[in-house]
């Protein structure tokens, strides 16, 4: 069958029995990540997998070993990390300037009205919820800028909603580094620190520029993203002294768009996957541990799973 002159099939088996695309977009269900994306593996066909990559880390680990084992390319859908202002705070760490990182703050406040809810029932229901469908985006975000992160507490409240799941969260993070971290949370909140609010990437969301949805601070100096406000000390800081303020260039390119570009080129074997499903396995451990940790009210450790040999 075909509409608007495009190939339409019933199911992923079928389009793979009747073509031999150079790639294959998964976007279905989350439940139905771990079998479309193992069909694409045993055909050959590297594949753009949605995230988060699985609904279970054992399910994502599934596919990643599955990958590992063929050869073939798995890049998961986690685009922040093809953002350009991403890239540049992402340098000024991993080049120093900010020294050793100590701390780590972070927000995502927003307001998702009636007709979201309205429109996907699920959403407020459980295996709904910020934590699940927004912050998995966030954690991934801190991973890539920050490093690993090993163990999370938090609280939650429904109060506003008085739904299934949460609509506030508040979170403590420790990464690998030893750096610490929060994080608060909220899909009813009137707010503009927000990712899609203060990077003004989508042009779907109201934008907010100059407001930062994370703050890193280091020995040295802290960095405002996505503003990329770096403020440093040219000598020994010390809270009696001014810190220098400069803003960090960066180019401004639309993650989406620049995520498609970079699946082309890991089709054609010319690009490896910025975003491995390995990768995302761990960004969905520590999410699905911040939940487990928000429903136990206690710390709960997500060190990342030990690389297996191939």
């Amino acid at each position: 069958m075909r509409d608007a002159g495009f190939d339409l099939f019933e199911s992923a088996d079928g389009l793979l029995a009747n073509a031999r695309p150079d790639g294959v977009v998964v976007a279905t269900p989350n439940a139905m990540h771990l079998e479309h994306a193992l069909l694409c593996i045993d055909a050959g066909i590297p594949l753009l997998l949605e995230k988060p990559i699985a609904t279970t880390a054992a399910d994502g680990s599934a596919i990643a070993d599955a990958g590992r084992l063929t050869g073939v390319p798995v890049l998961v859908g986690h685009h922040r990390r093809h953002s350009p202002i991403l890239a540049a705070a992402r340098d000024v760490i991993r080049a120093g300037a900010l020294g050793e990182i100590v701390a780590i703050v972070g927000t995502a406040l927003f307001f998702k009205p009636d007709e979201y809810f309205a429109a996907a029932p699920w959403r407020s229901q459980p295996g709904g919820g910020p934590i699940l469908i927004n912050l998995v985006h966030d954690i991934d975000a801190l991973r890539w800028l920050c490093g690993d992160i090993v163990a999370v507490q938090g609280m939650a409240s429904n109060r506003v909603r008085s739904v299934p799941v949460e609509d506030t969260a508040a979170l403590a993070l420790r990464f690998a580094s030893g750096a610490l971290g929060t994080f608060l949370l909220s899909d009813a909140a009137a707010a503009p620190t927000s990712w899609e609010g203060t990077s003004g990437e989508d042009p779907m969301y109201a934008a907010y520029p100059g407001h930062d949805a994370y703050q890193v601070a280091g020995t040295r100096g802290w960095l405002g993203v996505p503003s990329l406000r770096l403020m440093s000390s040219a000598g020994s800081p010390s809270w009696t002294r001014s810190l220098a303020t400069r803003l960090v260039p960066a180019e401004r390119g639309d993650p989406l768009i620049r995520q498609l570009e970079h699946f082309c080129a890991v089709t054609r074997r010319q690009a490896d996957p910025l975003v491995t499903a390995g990768d995302a396995v761990e960004t969905l451990r520590v999410t699905l541990a911040v939940a487990e940790a928000v429903n136990l009210r206690a710390e709960v450790e997500c060190a990342p799973a030990p690389a297996k040999l191939s």
